[in-house]
């Protein structure tokens, strides 16, 4: 079966097919509350399909061999691996889908060259996700979310309890780079898990450059431009000088095609395409945090990130419309309608803890580390909801960028629960967030 999947894959851009979203036909068993899920294959179509050629068919990569640095913080030593069964807690949720995913982009089209509001038809529907309440249900999708920087066969791949089957690695050269992950998909392929990769390093990756150029781009306030010495290594030309920068250079700068975003939705939508009555959820760390965001607010399913960068101002610059509440919202809301209770309709969980500065925003200055090896990740607001460990005052722990791998988040704080009576932090909306304050954004056209 699955070499008929990998083919019809390879197969389709020939044909002139470039998948839609099917919709996603979910009846929920509320009787089971568990999924046994295996690995099917790891993801990196780098350029999205409209460059694909007979001689240069968009495939998708095997991971590249990625192994974590050694990380060891005072008595903590967060290299050993964690094991044990796999296994994973849901419950039934209610989200709104937009019904047309052409509809839904043409309505971003409208907003970004008209400033104009398009009608949306939206689908109320129930699904399953995550019991993120559930401190096992976490831990494993945390270890799913590792395992996206690794192969199986690899230093640093989480035992899962030997539920996986072989890996399957088929597409691009290992030379290239781009949008890399792992898909999973469960006994009855009845759920499908996304699971994107973060920043690499350089010398830890062949995706560095553009690991880099899509962190600038996306999360930065500015062209990723900090100091007088990145004058002329910016990610774009929208600076104006002083604090101000221009609103639609910055959103015309997401607009190419091979930006991560894009290259995640020609995925999405080939997933759906080949199981096109599963669930499909979304996880990632870092970088692939931010963009499961992006994704898991595009296509309206159950997403989960770890340590992310802060997505709810690329949502904006990329003009994602976003969902109404579902009936079960509209009750809790109370007739209130603030800018924080809308961002928090999304179906996405952002989990990070109080010392990690990435999904802060905290990693700034000419002094800091990120600015030393050129990053500006400014961006600290999040779409959906937050679950936040605090770190700080548990462990004693300061802000560094040692507590910010998924090996922390697997080893040392879900290795037990947070507290008594939950297991647990909860989640909530980010409240009164804003990001870039200092600057001014003017709209030059």
């Amino acid at each position: 079966m699955w070499a008929q999947l990998k083919d019809l894959l390879r197969l389709l851009p020939f044909y002139g097919i470039n998948p839609i979203p099917v919709p996603i036909p979910i009846t929920v068993d509320r009787s089971s509350t568990a999924l046994k899920l295996r690995h099917a294959f790891v993801a990196n179509p780098t350029l999205p399909q409209s460059f694909a050629t007979p001689q240069n068919p968009p495939q998708i990569l095997f991971n590249d061999i990625l192994v974590a640095p050694d990380l060891r913080d005072g008595d903590h030593d967060y290299t050993q691996a964690a094991t044990s069964t796999f296994a994973l807690r849901t419950h039934p949720i209610r989200v709104n889908r937009a019904r047309d995913q052409e509809q839904f982009h043409e309505a971003r089209r409208q907003s970004f060259y008209s400033q104009q509001s398009a009608i949306i038809d939206w689908d109320e529907t129930e699904v399953l996700a995550p019991d993120l309440t559930d401190r096992p249900t976490v831990l494993e999708l945390a270890k799913m979310t590792g395992n996206a920087y690794v192969r199986p066969e690899d230093k640093g791949w989480y035992d899962v309890g030997g539920r996986w089957n072989t890996s399957y690695p088929f597409g691009w050269d290992p030379e290239d780079n781009g949008f890399r992950g792992n898909v999973f998909v469960s006994d009855d392929n009845s759920t499908v898990v996304l699971s994107i990769k973060g920043t690499s390093l350089y010398g830890q990756g062949n995706t560095a450059t553009r690991d880099k150029l899509n962190d600038n781009r996306l999360y930065s306030c500015c062209c990723a431009r900090i100091s007088r010495n990145w004058a002329f290594s910016t990610v774009c030309d929208c600076f104006n000088g002083g604090w101000s920068c221009g609103q639609s250079c910055l959103e015309r700068s997401l607009q190419d095609d091979d930006l991560f975003y894009n290259v995640g939705i020609n995925l999405f939508n080939n997933l759906t395409y080949i199981y096109p009555d599963a669930n499909v959820w979304i996880v990632g760390h870092s970088l692939g945090g931010g963009l499961s965001g992006l994704l898991g607010a595009t296509f309206g399913v159950p997403t989960i990130t770890f340590e992310a960068l802060g997505d709810r101002l690329a949502a904006s610059r990329l003009h994602l419309p976003s969902p109404p509440p579902t009936s079960l919202q509209l009750q809790t809301m109370n007739g209130r309608n603030s800018d924080d209770e809308e961002f928090s309709l999304h179906p996405i969980t952002h989990i990070f803890h109080t010392a990690d500065p990435v999904p802060h925003g905290t990693c700034t200055g000419i002094r800091s580390l990120c600015a030393k090896a050129g990053y500006a990740l400014e961006a600290r607001c999040h779409l959906g909801k937050i679950i936040v460990y605090d770190t700080i005052t548990r462990f004693k722990w300061s802000q560094a960028l040692i507590h910010h791998p998924i090996a922390v988040m697997i080893t040392k704080i879900l290795a037990e629960d947070w507290e008594e009576d939950r297991p647990v932090p909860e989640a909530v909306p980010q409240i009164n967030c804003f990001d870039c304050y200092k600057w001014d954004y003017l709209d030059e056209d």
